[in-house]
């Protein structure tokens, strides 16, 4: 006995709605090409699976309980042929990152070297923007995901948690803070402070906090390696997230947490919101939260 799955599908929309009409156009087929399906099925199982009247169509009992077997088997085969329509998109898909520079640098490389032994088949595809400009690739369909410093809850968009990123000071191992092994914001008053460009996370963060000390800055630079070059030059101190002191790992610099609980800038997960994730992506997002940096997080 062979029942097919259009046999199948025919069966339960004919059963759900009691209408051979109504039930053929569900299932896209002329009344005549579905009443012969359920007469095929019919003769396959050997019983009446219907009680048909010119006003009614109903289940027999023998069709109730085949009912619940159907919906069984469908559902089986509806997963099946999912998952192995995942299995094949994993093998020959496609995901887009946006995130942070910091990140980009520091944190992915092992976690995409990870994500491609597991996934060889998958085209990678990473772009190492400021926040704005990661939020702004995902909102546009450019990225599946971005790890930003905004928390984008918007009609479009959704945010999750990713980690905390705690504030660290940065200055020459012969500077006075040096000496400190968890200096205040307090500590860098009146201290020449080379800055980050205005539209840096950091930088916003900073100026955000309104009982934060003003800073005495010598110079604005856009880029850590820069920033690195003029302090360790003496020119200045500075502040800077955990993720990017792989920057500041140079002879005569010393880096310390800064001792205020509160100095972080929290990093969010973003995606649209109205638009499943495809298996490469949702692929990437676990093995991402799987391997959250851990630098700075706080629980």
């Amino acid at each position: 006995m062979n029942i097919s799955s259009r046999q199948l599908d025919a069966f339960i929309a004919l059963a759900q709605l009691s209408s051979f009409t109504l039930a053929a156009q569900r299932c896209h087929l002329s009344q005549p090409a579905f009443s012969a399906l359920i007469k095929g099925l019919e003769d396959g199982v050997g019983v009446r699976l219907f009680d048909r009247s010119t006003r009614h169509v109903a289940l027999t009992q023998e069709g109730a309980q085949f009912l619940d077997a159907a919906q069984r088997i469908r559902a089986d085969l509806g997963d099946a042929v999912h998952g192995l329509r995942e299995a094949a998109a994993l093998q020959r898909g496609r995901v887009s990152i946006a995130l942070l520079p910091s990140l980009a640098a520091a944190w992915l490389p092992p976690v995409l070297a990870l994500f491609h032994a597991r996934h060889p088949g998958i085209q990678l595809q990473v772009s190492d923007l400021l926040s704005e400009s990661c939020i702004a690739q995902v909102a546009s369909g450019q990225a599946d995901l971005a790890l930003a410093a905004i928390r984008a809850d918007t009609e479009e968009l959704q945010a999750e948690w990713f980690c905390a990123d705690r504030l660290h000071l940065v200055c020459r191992a012969d500077h006075a803070l040096a000496t400190l092994p968890a200096p205040a914001m307090a500590d860098l008053r009146d201290q020449p402070f080379i800055q980050l460009a205005r539209h840096s996370s950091v930088r916003q963060y900073l100026e955000s906090q309104e009982q934060a000390p003003p800073l005495n800055t010598l110079l604005e630079v856009e880029h850590l390696a820069t920033v690195m070059g003029m302090v360790r030059a003496g020119l200045g101190i500075s502040v800077v997230p955990a993720l990017a002191l792989f920057h500041f790992v140079q002879p005569g610099l010393v880096t310390r947490p800064l001792a205020d609980a509160d100095r972080r800038r929290d990093l969010y997960l973003v995606r649209r919101r109205q638009r499943s994730l495809s298996p490469a992506a949702q692929a990437f997002h676990a093995l991402a939260l799987e391997h959250r940096p851990g630098a700075g997080e706080t629980t």
